[in-house]
C-alpha cells in the first residue's frame, strides 16, 4: 500500500461518518447530536508521562551554570577566552547523540513497544549523568555527554505515547499539561546545579566530605540521576503500554492485522510529513538561536549592541523566561487547542518569529539612550523600560515556541497509521536536533563576527535571522496547505 493510499483512505473513510449524504441542515443537527463526549483523561498516566519527560530538560540544563567552571577545573587551556569553546563542545555533544539515535529509538519502539524504550532511556541517561560528575578528565566528561546524548534520544517515543494516550476530545487539556514540563525542566536543572555544585565548600557544615571535595559536581548530577530514577519509579507503576499492536494483543490475546509501520522514504514522500520534519527543523533552529543569541545580547557591552546585563540579571531574565512559558501553556493553550485550528495556529506562531530578533536592537536603542555618560549607568526610566521590553519580547518568544506543542499534535493527527506514529515522531525530532546541534555554534559566531567587525552597526546577525524566520514562515505555510488538502 503506497503512502498516497494510506492518506486517501484515512482521508476519506471514517466509521462515524454515514455512507450516505444528507442535507446540509440534517447533517449540522446530527453533528451537534452527536458530538463525543470529552474521553476521560487517564491522569495517571499523564502524570508518570510528564515525570518521566521532565528528566532530559533537568539533565541538560542542570550542568548550565557549572560547566565553564568546570572546564576551568580541569586545566584544559590557560587562556579564559578559550574555555567557551570546550563549555560548547560538552554543550552540543549531547544534542549531536541524540540526533544520532533518536529515529532509531523510535523505530525499536513501533516494534517492541514504548514503555521498554523509555525505561531503558532514562537508566542510562540516570547512570551517564552520574558518570558526568565523577569526571576527572575532558575525554571522561565527552563519553558521559555523548551517551546522555544517546540514551536521551527515546524523547519521540515518549511523544509518542502522549499521542496514544489522548485523542481529539481530551487533548486540549493533555497537551498543555505536559508541554509544562519542558520550561519547568529548564527551570529546576539550573537551580540545581547552581545551589549544589561544590557543596562542601558552600555548605561545610552538611556537605563536608572528602569525597564532595574531590568530586565538587557530583551532588548535582546525583540529584539529577534520583529524579530520574524516581520517573522510572512512577513510570512503572501507572505508565502502560501504548504501542497499538501491543495493547490490542495483550486484550485480545492474538495478534492484530494492523498496518505495519512505513519506511523514512514512504514517510518523506507524504507531503504532510515531510513539511511538518521541514518545518520542525526550521522552528528548532529559530528557537534555539534565538536562546542562544538572547543572553549574548545581554551579555555584550551597550555599545558593542548589547545591554551589558550582569550574570545575575541574566538570570532573572531566564527565570522571567521560563516563568511566561508556563504561564502560557497553562492559561492559554488549553483555550487556544480547544478554538483554532491547528495548522493555521502553528502557521500563525512562526510567523512571529522575525519581530522577535527585530525587537532586540530596539532595546539596545533604548539602552543607549538612557546611558549617563558621567556614570556610566542606565537612568531608571531606561532600565524600567528595558525590563518591560525584555519581558514583551520573552512573551512573544515564548508564543512562537507554542509551535513546539503543535508539532507534536498535528504529527499525532496526520501519522498515516498507527504503527508509524513513533516513526514519524522519530523522523521530525531527527530534524528539530539536527538543527539544535549546530545552531548555537553558527548564530554565536554570526553575532561575534557582526561586532567584530561592526558589519550593518553590529547588527548583521539580526539581518540574517529575520530573513531565516521569513524563509521559516514561507516553509510553515505548506503545513496548512496539505493539512486542508487532507482534510477537504
Amino acid at each position: 500500500m503506497t503512502p498516497a493510499n494510506i492518506t486517501n483512505e484515512a482521508t476519506i473513510y471514517d466509521e462515524t461518518s454515514p455512507l450516505l449524504r444528507t442535507s446540509n441542515a440534517n447533517s449540522a443537527e446530527a453533528q451537534i447530536a452527536e458530538k463525543p463526549k470529552p474521553t476521560p483523561l487517564p491522569k495517571g498516566q499523564l502524570a508518570a508521562l510528564c515525570a518521566v519527560r521532565l528528566v532530559e530538560p533537568i539533565a541538560f540544563t542542570q550542568l548550565f551554570p557549572y560547566v565553564n567552571e568546570f572546564m576551568s577545573d580541569l586545566h584544559l587551556t590557560d587562556d579564559p577566552s578559550k574555555i567557551g569553546f570546550y563549555s560548547g563542545l560538552v554543550e552540543s555533544l549531547f544534542a549531536i547523540s541524540q540526533l544520532c539515535s533518536i529515529y532509531h529509538w523510535a523505530k525499536i519502539s513501533d516494534v517492541i513497544g514504548r514503555r521498554p524504550v523509555i525505561f531503558v532511556g532514562i537508566f542510562g541517561l540516570a547512570a551517564t549523568t552520574i558518570m558526568f560528575g565523577l569526571s576527572k578528565s575532558l575525554a571522561g566528561v565527552l563519553v558521559a555527554r555523548c551517551l546522555g546524548g544517546l540514551f536521551s534520544g527515546n524523547v519521540a517515543v515518549i511523544h509518542s505515547v502522549l499521542g496514544e494516550i489522548t485523542d481529539s476530545t481530551n487533548q486540549a487539556v493533555a497537551f498543555p499539561i505536559y508541554g509544562l514540563t519542558w520550561p519547568l525542566g529548564s527551570i529546576i536543572g539550573p537551580l540545581i546545579g547552581g545551589t549544589f555544585s561544590h557543596p562542601a565548600s558552600k555548605y561545610p557544615e552538611i556537605f563536608g566530605y572528602q569525597f564532595l571535595k574531590d568530586y565538587p559536581y557530583f551532588l548535582p548530577c546525583f540529584i539529577a540521576s534520583v529524579i530520574a530514577l524516581v520517573g522510572v519509579f512512577l513510570g512503572f507503576l501507572f505508565l502502560d503500554e501504548t504501542l497499538p499492536s501491543k495493547r490490542t494483543r495483550e486484550k485480545s490475546g492474538s495478534p492484530t492485522n494492523t498496518d505495519g509501520p512505513l519506511s523514512v522514504s514512504k514517510l518523506l514522500s507524504i507531503p504532510i510529513i515531510s513539511a511538518l520534519a521541514l518545518s520542525g527543523f526550521m522552528l528548532s533552529f529559530l528557537g534555539v538561536s534565538f536562546d542562544v543569541v538572547f543572553v549574548l545580547f545581554c551579555y555584550s557591552p551597550i555599545e558593542s549592541g548589547g545591554l551589558a546585563f550582569s550574570a545575575s540579571q541574566i538570570g532573572y531574565s531566564l527565570a522571567t523566561s521560563g516563568a511566561i512559558a508556563a504561564a502560557i501553556q497553562l492559561c492559554i493553550m488549553s483555550y487556544l487547542l480547544r478554538t483554532f485550528d491547528s495548522a493555521k495556529m502553528y502557521n500563525f506562531c512562526m510567523a512571529l518569529w522575525p519581530y522577535t530578533f527585530l525587537i532586540l536592537p530596539v532595546l539596545n536603542l533604548i539602552a543607549r539612550a538612557g546611558l549617563d555618560e558621567t556614570t556610566g549607568e542606565l537612568g531608571t526610566p531606561a532600565v524600567a523600560l528595558l525590563w518591560v521590553g525584555i519581558a514583551f519580547v520573552l512573551m512573544l518568544s515564548k508564543v512562537a515556541s507554542l509551535a513546539y506543542s503543535l508539532s507534536m499534535l498535528l504529527t499525532k493527527e496526520n501519522a498515516p497509521n498507527a504503527a508509524s506514529l513513533g516513526q514519524s515522531n522519530g523522523l521530525i525530532q531527527f530534524a528539530m536536533c539536527l538543527a539544535r546541534s549546530f545552531a548555537p555554534f553558527l548564530v554565536s559566531s554570526l553575532f561575534a563576527i557582526s561586532a567584530e567587525y561592526n558589519l550593518l552597526g553590529g547588527h548583521l546577525w539580526v539581518a540574517v535571522m529575520v530573513a531565516v524566520s521569513f524563509l521559516g514562515t514561507t516553509i510553515s505555510r505548506k503545513i496548512e496547505q496539505n493539512s486542508v488538502k487532507m482534510t477537504g
